[in-house]
């Protein structure tokens, strides 16, 4: 089974009937890599302690980059004039970038979140930033990443359910405001984000206006951030039957 759209194909190998885990194939403009696969995290365009070559020795995939660090170092100019961040860190292998939400929400100095975007604080010299759904699109544009993620709220443990809704339902508008500014469809893939806090009927709602929208692929965030993990185990297991199993 194969769903091909513009930038990136996924082909569902098989499912496994005891868990329903699934093993497939992703290919992206920059190559191909199995799933499930284990991502090395560059987060200021370099695994640390690791070369490009000696990742590529140990079978490394995909890496990847973290959009809030390189954005605040070393920044978009020097990232457009190196080429990309394919060129800057000499990997030509695929790259997928966060969209710099969590770092936002868990490492600024200061934030404050609203409709617009996350106003902040650099956590390394203090300076003032603002990250909107679209200025989150542009920056990973810079990267040139293979997979792009939506920006999303990463809805805090503990929340309590009001709070978890409205989380939820800004991140899905927030991606429609992605889409609108998506540029490069047939270059870089797009994904939506899954939010919903610890309470299944949120995370299902979640699922289902996010998968609404038909994109190369989708992510579950929100979890391990702090829940016990029965919980984490819990909302997995309720948001999984609605998320589409050919993406």
């Amino acid at each position: 089974m194969k769903n091909h759209n513009r930038a990136l194909s996924f082909e569902l190998k098989h499912i496994c009937r005891q868990s329903g885990a699934r093993y497939g194939i992703v290919t992206t403009p920059h190559g191909s890599f199995e799933t499930p696969v284990f991502m090395p995290v560059g987060t200021r365009a370099t695994v640390k302690t690791m070369s490009s070559e000696e990742l590529i020795t140990i079978g490394a995939k995909i890496i990847l980059g973290n959009t809030y660090h390189l954005y605040l170092r070393p920044g978009t100019e020097i990232m457009d004039h190196a080429g990309g961040l394919h060129a800057f860190m000499n990997w030509n292998l695929p790259i997928l970038t966060d969209s710099g939400g969590f770092q936002v929400f868990s490492l600024a100095k200061l934030n404050d979140i609203k409709e617009e975007g996350v106003a902040f604080q650099s956590h390394i010299d203090g300076s003032s930033h603002f990250l909107s759904p679209e200025k989150s699109i542009a920056i990973q544009e810079s990267l040139g990443s293979d997979i792009m993620m939506q920006l999303d709220e990463c809805t805090p443990w503990p929340s309590d359910e009001s709070y978890a809704k409205q989380s939820l339902e800004r991140t899905t508008r927030w991606l429609e405001r992605c889409i609108n500014v998506w540029k490069y469809p047939e270059k870089q893939a797009l994904f939506g984000i899954v939010q919903g806090g610890m309470y299944e009927h949120l995370r299902i709602q979640s699922a289902k206006e996010i998968t609404a929208f038909d994109l190369p692929g989708y992510a579950i965030s929100g979890l391990s951030v702090g829940e016990p993990a029965d919980v984490m185990f819990r909302m997995l297991e309720s948001v999984m039957p609605h998320m589409p199993t050919n993406k």
